[in-house]
């Protein structure tokens, strides 16, 4: 049987501030049995246009991921959010031109977030490294409730040997990122990413996890404000291992790595 062939959508945010994810991505991909391809043509998925109203924006950059991305088998995202994009709403930016409209749907219909691909499309056991630690999971607001994220990345950290997960009372409830919502709203935003620190900390966990970067940058922001002792990561640098060389988000360190 053939490797699947799979491009990953990097995603704006994993690129600008944090690539280890986008490289965590591939190795969890390659291991699941895939060939991995990076389309270099690929920007934005639209979303922040999209979300503003400015569709002529959110089309032309639809255009160009139909282009790059619509030969290959799947593709996936390291990101609820942008996969959401791509699989809810691209398609309605060419309701008025059918043929545009199917080439979308055919492309939504093979986009995946990383997580949900790992277990539903690949039925992959991951074999990660041992990481002692105390975890709690923060299930983003798009992938829960545009794609139906929620016990894949639990199976997937089951498999990682001496890493414990005590969830939040909450664990569903929004951070306050929202992409631009943080900007036009920011005493909201502060409220809700405060609620969500408390929960966090209430666990007692020393390690916070999620699928979603914004989410993680606007949590980790806020933790990091609070002296909080919390760790911060996306799932897939725990399941390929690169803890141990990569810093936690937020951290001074790693925000100078992202600015080379």
């Amino acid at each position: 049987m053939a490797q699947p062939r799979v491009a990953l959508f990097v995603t704006c945010l994993v690129d600008l501030h944090r690539p280890s994810i986008g490289f965590a991505a591939i190795s969890l991909l390659e291991a699941a049995g895939c060939t991995v391809e990076v389309p270099r043509a690929q920007t934005c998925c639209g979303q922040p246009a999209y979300n503003a109203g400015d569709s002529a924006t959110a089309r032309e950059l639809a255009l160009s991921i139909l282009t790059a991305f619509s030969a290959y088998d799947y593709v996936v995202a390291p990101s609820g959010s942008c996969a959401g994009m791509l699989s809810r709403h691209l398609p309605h930016l060419f309701d008025d031109d059918p043929n545009l409209r199917a080439k979308a749907d055919k492309l939504a219909a093979k986009t995946f977030e990383l997580t949900a691909f790992l277990v539903d499309i690949m039925n992959f056991s991951p074999t990660p490294p041992p990481l002692a630690a105390i975890a709690t999971y923060h299930d983003s607001c798009a992938g829960l409730r545009e794609l139906g994220v929620k016990t894949q990345p639990r199976r997937l950290l089951a498999a990682v040997p001496g890493l414990a997960i005590t969830e939040m009372a909450e664990p569903e409830l929004c951070c306050g990122f929202g992409g631009t919502f943080c900007i036009k709203y920011p005493e909201i935003s502060t409220r809700m990413v405060a609620d969500k620190t408390a929960d966090i900390e209430t666990t007692q966990a020393n390690l916070l996890l999620a699928g979603d970067l914004g989410c993680l940058l606007n949590i980790a922001g806020r933790l990091s404000r609070e002296t909080s002792k919390v760790s911060v990561r996306h799932i897939a640098e725990v399941l390929a291992g690169l803890t141990g060389n990569v810093p936690p988000i937020g951290s001074p360190v790693a925000a100078q790595e992202a600015n080379r």
